[in-house]
C-alpha cells in the first residue's frame, strides 16, 4: 500500500499528460465546429429516434459536442484537472503503455456506458437531444476519487471543501434526486452512470493488470477524526 500512494504522490513527476490534452484538443475543435455549422451538430448529437434507426455512432459522438463555450469550458476545465492525475498515475502504476491504454478507454467507453440509461429511458422520445462530455468526465473525476477518497473537493467558486468520499456520495445523491426531477435540462442520470462506471472499470484494471485492491484502498486510507476531517471552509 505504501508502495502505491509512493507512486500516486510522484507519478506527475515521472509522466506527461499527452492523452488528456489530445482528448481536450479533439472536443474543442468538434464542439466549436458544430457551434459554427447546425448541420455537423444535428449530424452527431445524441437523438433517440436517430439510434432507432440505426445511427449507432451518436451514442459515442455526442460526446464531443457541448451546448455553448460555457459548458465547453467548464466540462474540459473539470476533465483537465481530474484527468491529468488520473493519466499520470494509471502510467506510474499500470506502466505506461498499459496505463495510457487504459485511460483512453475508460473515457471512450464511458461516453457510450454513461448514456445508455438515458437512451433506454428516452428511447422513444422524439424532442429528445443530448450532448456533452459530462458522463466520460464523471467517469474519471470518480476514478480520481477511488484513488484519493481523502483529498479535497469543492464546487467552483464556494469556499466549502469535503473529502473526495463525501463529495463522490453527495453528488450521486444529488443528481440521482435532479434526475427524478428532471431538473433544469441536464442529464444526471448520465452523470451517475458515468460516476459508477468510473469507479467498476478502475476496480477491475488494477486488480487485473497491478493486482492492486482499491476498494481496499479505498477503505484504508479514510480516516476521520474530527469534524475538520468532514468540512473544511475558505480557500
Amino acid at each position: 500500500m505504501t508502495y502505491f500512494l509512493y507512486f500516486c504522490t510522484l507519478s506527475h513527476v515521472k509522466n506527461r499528460i499527452v492523452i488528456t490534452l489530445f482528448i481536450i484538443v479533439i472536443t474543442v475543435f468538434v464542439s466549436i465546429a458544430a457551434f459554427r455549422n447546425r448541420q455537423l451538430m444535428n449530424q452527431l448529437i445524441f437523438y433517440p429516434p436517430a439510434v432507432r434507426q440505426g445511427q449507432g455512432y451518436r451514442l459515442f459522438t455526442y460526446g464531443f459536442l457541448h451546448a455553448d463555450y460555457m459548458h465547453l469550458l467548464f466540462n474540459m476545465f473539470t476533465f483537465y484537472l481530474f484527468g491529468s492525475e488520473i493519466e499520470r498515475v494509471w502510467q506510474a502504476i499500470l506502466g505506461k503503455k498499459v496505463g495510457s491504454i487504459a485511460f483512453i478507454v475508460l473515457y471512450a467507453s464511458a461516453i457510450v456506458i454513461s448514456i445508455l440509461p438515458t437512451y433506454r429511458h428516452e428511447r422513444d422520445n422524439d424532442h429528445y437531444f443530448g450532448l456533452g462530455a459530462s458522463g466520460a468526465v464523471s467517469a474519471v473525476v470518480f476514478a480520481y476519487v477511488l484513488i484519493n477518497p481523502m483529498s479535497y473537493m469543492g464546487i467552483m467558486f464556494i469556499p466549502i471543501w469535503f473529502p473526495a468520499f463525501l463529495f463522490g456520495f453527495m453528488f450521486i445523491a444529488i443528481s440521482v434526486y435532479l434526475d427524478k426531477k428532471q431538473a433544469r435540462g441536464i442529464n444526471h442520470l448520465a452523470h451517475v452512470a458515468g460516476g459508477i462506471y468510473g469507479i467498476l472499470f478502475t476496480v477491475i484494471v488494477f486488480l487485473a493488470f497491478a493486482d492492486i485492491n482499491l476498494l481496499r484502498s479505498f477503505i484504508d486510507q479514510i480516516h476521520i477524526h474530527s469534524i475538520g476531517d468532514l468540512i473544511r471552509f475558505g480557500y
